[in-house]
């Protein structure tokens, strides 16, 4: 898996170095960080610029680019002894994916769990996350009921994030508690916002309809931990 970006790479380097296996540079570095890096028991490369922009397909690359260990998805099972679990529910913009795991992390959430895509983009959610999905436990489950069901039945209190909530301010906690956040256009399927233990938003200030996703997302996390 490729992975490029400052932030991303040197995420790694400091938390998770035996996940690299080859690290390409396309800029001076100093003589001191240059060696610290050729001690990290990788593969170095060094690159030309060209080289670096076609590897990262013209993204902003910064200069550092690696390839890197698989990132591990765990079972869903794993994560039922947990206190506070956000769960995605179709979110799609791998950009939003990525900044709510990073959130989720910063803010001490135990687990995030991804339903109803097709397939998940580990590279540009690892990206978008600078690094965090390596630190968080995360699922991925295709049906957004089984996950809803089991964690019912491990004791779970489940939040939904809806248009009309009550205001997550004035809101109780449950001590085992779970965040649903629906799809960027259509929020949460009707079918679960039935069983959903409490309906909450975000009261806003001036008369605006709503708030991206990811930065909802963080506010709602914020107060719920």
């Amino acid at each position: 898996m490729l992975i490029y970006g400052k932030q991303p790479v040197y995420h790694l380097i400091e938390r998770h170095p035996q996940k690299l296996q080859t690290l390409y540079l396309s800029k001076e570095l100093p003589k001191k960080e240059y060696a610290r890096l050729m001690r990290l028991g990788c593969e170095v490369k060094r690159i030309p610029p060209n080289a670096a922009q076609a590897m990262s397909r013209n993204g902003n690359h910064q200069g550092f680019l690696a390839e890197v260990a698989e990132v591990v998805p765990v079972a869903l099972k794993e994560i039922l002894e947990s206190e506070f679990v956000v769960v995605l529910s179709g979110i799609t913009d791998v950009g939003n994916i990525g900044a709510i795991v990073r959130t989720a992390y910063a803010l001490g959430v135990d687990a995030v769990v991804v339903c109803g895509l097709k397939s998940f983009a580990y590279e540009p959610v690892v990206r978008s996350s600078t690094g965090a999905l390596f630190d968080l436990p995360f699922v991925v489950q295709h049906n957004l009921y089984d996950v809803i069901n089991d964690l019912k039945v491990a004791g779970f209190a489940l939040y939904g994030a809806v248009m009309d909530g009550e205001d997550i301010r004035n809101t109780a906690m449950a001590p085992k508690r779970a965040l649903l956040l629906g799809n960027e256009a259509e929020g949460i399927p009707a079918r679960a916002q039935e069983k959903l233990d409490r309906r909450v938003s975000i009261t806003m200030a001036h008369g605006f309809d709503s708030l991206n996703v990811s930065a909802a997302g963080a506010i709602l996390m914020d107060r719920m931990r």
